[in-house]
């Protein structure tokens, strides 16, 4: 017989290796790319030692001249909270009971919610990897009350499902927050909610912006942040140490997107900081494109196949990937080996004081499960990554 018991045991023992290892190695190509590590955690925050520049003990002089100073390597702390990664599920307390006597049953019950968790998960951590920390998803254009719907200056990072918090500034919007996008036209950019579309709203609508649910900047630092041109990374301000500031090239109108072009801007990386790239990712309609400049110079496509399965096109021997989370236009140029995401824990189940990891959800007859990871990316070389924008 299906207990509560025999259902938490399922989620601790059978269910968490899996989960985790679909997280850590499947949620998309460029995650894949990170080591993953336990170090440098102290208390809730990452603080890392980063050295930077070059060591000053060197230079030339007389035979019998004096030797040159010592000065050792020059360094910074980069110091940044560990974000807190969460995946909730819910199973009712009717479809415990349904299943009860009937362990297959119960089984494809708990199977077909973990795999929803999973693909929620997934879909979010890959978006985190491409943002800017905030958490932000698109801003709203415009609505129409009538036919209760939001227009959005981007459907990119939105989902059927999602449940998410309207912002006017710094300022959640009454009444729209925790609300769930129900339906979305994505050539129109256009969402529906399971919230009335009030006048009020559509009154200052081009004012707001959406967010995931309680995670205003609360995500981790990802590459938009990395790649920031000002303001502070990792507790360090680049109007400081402008070594942080990662090397940007914005295409001009008389520049064509091509293969001599990423090549020069790659050059140029390297030139400035010593670094030489191993991995690109753009957009699945600039990696196409790219494909199509290629063949039009009749040079062989090379395909490179990735951890996890993974199928790009190689590029000077370096994996082009494309991924539907970089922003349009853009592509970015990364030494993956700067990158690492660490974390104080892998995905464990959040327990409750009597050790349960389901527990009633206040008010309701159905019960919850949350999954969870502390962990922040950080980049000990942001200055020495790459950027191309407007391409097209």
């Amino acid at each position: 017989m299906v207990t509560m018991t025999t259902a938490q045991n399922a989620l601790k023992e059978i269910y968490l290796d899996v989960v985790s290892n679909q997280l850590n190695t499947k949620t998309n190509v460029l995650f894949n790319q990170f080591k993953q590590t336990s170090s440098d955690i102290y208390g809730r925050e990452v603080q890392r030692l980063v050295p930077y520049g070059v060591n000053g003990g060197v230079g030339a002089g007389d035979e019998g001249g004096a030797l040159p100073s010592s000065e050792g390597n020059s360094y910074v702390n980069f110091t940044s909270t560990l974000k807190n990664l969460f995946g909730s599920l819910e199973i009712s307390d009717k479809a415990i009971r349904v299943s009860s006597d009937d362990a297959g049953a119960f089984v494809n019950l708990l199977t077909a919610e973990m795999e929803g968790l999973v693909s929620a998960s997934k879909f979010n951590l890959g978006r985190m990897l491409y943002g800017n920390g905030t958490g932000k998803l698109a801003d709203v254009a415009s609505a129409n009350v009538s036919a209760n719907t939001i227009t959005v200056s981007s459907v990119q990072n939105l989902m059927e499902g999602m449940v998410v918090d309207f912002y006017n500034s710094s300022t959640p919007v009454t009444g729209f927050t925790g609300v769930r996008i129900s339906k979305i036209d994505r050539d129109n950019k256009k969402i529906t909610l399971n919230a009335v579309v009030t006048s009020n709203f559509s009154s200052n609508a081009s004012s707001y912006s959406i967010y995931v649910q309680g995670s205003k900047d609360q995500e981790l630092t990802g590459l938009e942040a990395i790649f920031a041109q000002s303001g502070n990374i990792y507790g360090l301000s680049r109007s400081t140490y402008p070594w942080l500031t990662s090397y940007l090239k914005t295409k001009t109108n008389q520049e064509t997107f091509d293969e001599a072009l990423i090549q020069a801007t790659m050059d140029e990386v390297e030139l400035r900081t010593g670094n030489k790239m191993n991995f690109l990712v753009t957009t699945n309609a600039l990696k196409r494109k790219f494909a199509s400049v290629l063949r039009t110079m009749s040079q062989n496509l090379d395909v490179e196949t990735l951890d996890g399965g993974y199928k790009a096109l190689s590029f000077n021997g370096i994996p082009i990937y494309g991924d539907k989370f970089v922003p349009d236009g853009v592509l970015y140029m990364l030494n993956t080996d700067d990158f690492k995401l660490h974390q104080l824990c892998d995905w464990e189940w959040l327990t409750n004081e009597d050790g349960s990891i389901l527990k009633q959800k206040q008010g309701y007859a159905s019960y919850l499960a949350t999954l969870v990871k502390y962990a922040e990316l950080v980049c000990s070389r942001p200055g020495a990554q790459g950027k191309m924008a407007n391409l097209s």
